[in-house]
């Protein structure tokens, strides 16, 4: 901190000013910067651009835009990186492990950089899943003036096709439904170009989320990747940071109790995914905000589904754009008393206030049901308990798969054992798949499991087999799954105690997730199990496994010491 003249240079004035600051200048001067230029509020632009995926491939521009937006509001905007994976990419092989580390990671680099440099303020750009979430986690931990921008949305590929599309594609393959060129036709027109996937999956649920929460510049999460409108939107919040600047507006005065219940209230009403709720938990701890598994519930009750958006729906994000985004819904909700308009966001005004002339929809869009007649009375996001969970569960139940689902269990070490049995046709209707040790420790990453729940809607099996496990699902995941299951298996959680044949019950009404073998069973198959080796002993993931908290908690990495 420094005893800056100018408020709105708390960190920058430390590292330039004066003749002691001399050689830091020198250094400033070869990237660029003028002697003007030392006295303006510096803002931090954290891209997340890489070619290492669609999602993320066209933010360089944005992070320009965003940059000269501070640049023309009288701020001096610096670009830096921070890191992207795939999980589009990742999924079904061991480098998934290291997609929810890569939500740390990001945090972290995040706060290292804008920690070290100084920055007054900061521009977040992220596109696929994880960036989002520890781009909102870098900037709480900062706690300086910061506005979120989401890279935006991919278009549709040749028949309504997305990434999804593809996976279940490969299911219908190896049932021997679709011939070879036909997923080859399929594979090669999915994805047409650059954006985040297409339905409302975890990308698209987080922008929205973001949004709700107010950290993100109203429209934010409902435009098109290669648009005016993002490119618009990224100058915008180049601006707005100055703003807050001037007005000492920060992530903690926006990022507040009811903010993240206004998140929770947009997710469930877009049957958004269920790493919402990891991601949520996550953020709000960051700010220090109790938020619980039990939130979701409670919510849950009183708000409906209303989107028909993939994977369960029909549409992608790209025809919601078309009709409004997600601000006629949001004013809808605030009509109707579910959101709390009181809340601060980052244009220095309102929730109810941004709301304010939102046009509704469109007469005759079928996209977003009326409150009157919703896809779904309550929550698609299940909160499950029972001896098989005793901390909780999540569930992504529609209504389409049914709510109760009671079978076998055949119970695999790994995502690829799973996989394996799927595609051979070992697993069969009326079986409840059982993956563990892929919990955030065991795994360790907590993978999500995109390719076996896939593959088991590509093979005709999503009506009749469940899957349970202590790892996590994507956003395009449907059917009757069940993840995020604590205590996970390498803790000792009772999923490690299940063995083929035990007949399990979920109950999405009753929210229970129940192990049907006796105590005293349970007790002599608890006496003879013992904790798997590590799977990594070395690097990032041994680190991570050591540090990271229960998903019930958000999978933190930086918890709190214990009073």
């Amino acid at each position: 901190m420094s005893d800056s003249p100018d408020p709105r240079r708390r960190h920058s004035a430390s590292v330039v000013d004066g003749v002691g600051k001399s050689a830091s200048r020198a250094m400033l001067r070869a990237v660029g910067f003028t002697d003007e230029d030392f006295t303006k509020p510096q803002v931090g632009i954290a891209s997340t651009w890489s070619m290492v995926t669609p999602c993320n491939s066209h933010i360089h521009e944005l992070a320009e835009r965003a940059r000269d937006g501070a640049d023309s509001a009288g701020g001096k905007g610096v670009i830096f990186n921070t890191v992207t994976i795939s999980d589009g990419i990742a999924n079904g092989t061991e480098g998934m492990k290291y997609s929810l580390v890569s939500r740390e990671v990001i945090a972290d680099s995040i706060e290292t950089v804008a920690g070290c440099e100084g920055f007054d303020g900061l521009v977040t750009i992220g596109g696929c899943d994880k960036n989002m979430p520890g781009c909102l986690m870098g900037m709480a931990r900062l706690n300086r003036p910061s506005v979120f921008v989401y890279g935006g949305t991919i278009q549709p590929g040749k028949n309504h096709t997305d990434i999804v599309s593809v996976f279940e594609a490969m299911g219908a393959h190896s049932r021997g439904d679709l011939e070879l060129i036909e997923l080859k036709q399929i594979e090669e027109t999915a994805i047409p170009g650059p954006g985040s996937c297409g339905g409302m999956y975890t990308a698209n649920t987080m922008a929205s989320a973001i949004e709700a929460l107010g950290m993100s510049l109203p429209g934010s999460s409902a435009q098109n990747a290669v648009s005016q409108a993002k490119r618009a939107d990224c100058e915008a919040a180049g601006a707005a940071v100055l703003e807050l600047l001037e007005r000492d507006i920060k992530p903690s005065d926006i990022m507040t109790r009811q903010a993240f219940e206004n998140a929770i209230t947009v997710v469930i009403a877009l049957g958004g995914s269920t790493n919402a709720v990891l991601h949520l938990i996550a953020m709000a701890n960051t700010v220090g905000v109790p938020l619980s598994l039990a939130d979701f519930t409670e919510i849950g009750r009183r708000v409906p589904v209303l989107a028909d958006l993939r994977p369960s729906g029909r549409y992608m994000m790209s025809e919601l754009v078309e009709i409004g985004g997600i601000q006629p819904l949001m004013k809808t909700l605030l009509e109707a008393g579910m959101l709390r308009g009181d809340c601060l966001t980052v244009t220095g005004r309102t929730l109810a206030e941004n709301l304010a002339d939102v046009a509704p929809y469109p007469e005759g869009q079928q996209i977003i049901a009326p409150l009157n007649a919703p896809l779904k009375k309550e929550s698609h996001l299940r909160i499950l308990y029972g001896n098989l969970a005793p901390e909780g569960a999540v569930a992504k139940i529609t209504g389409k798969e049914g709510t109760r689902f009671s079978g076998s269990a055949r119970v695999f070490g790994s995502e690829e054992e799973a996989q394996a049995r799927i595609n051979d046709g070992t697993v069969t209707a009326g079986d409840v798949v059982v993956i563990r040790y892929e919990g955030p420790k065991g795994g360790p990453g907590m993978r999500e499991m995109l390719t076996p729940t896939s593959a088991i809607m590509g093979r005709g099996l999503g009506d009749s087999v469940a899957l349970i496990t202590d790892g996590r699902f994507s956003g395009g995941s449907h059917g009757f799954v069940v993840g995020h299951v604590s205590p996970e298996a390498f803790d000792g959680g009772p999923l490690a105690l299940v063995e083929d044949g035990d007949p399990i019950t979920i109950d999405a009404e009753a929210d229970t997730i129940e192990l049907h073998v006796d105590d005293a069973e349970l007790t002599r198959r608890r006496a003879a199990w013992r904790q798997p080796e590590p799977r990594y002993t070395r690097g990032v993931l041994a680190k991570y496994a050591r540090s990271v908290s229960s998903a019930s908690t958000g999978a933190l990495t930086d918890l709190p010491p214990e009073e």
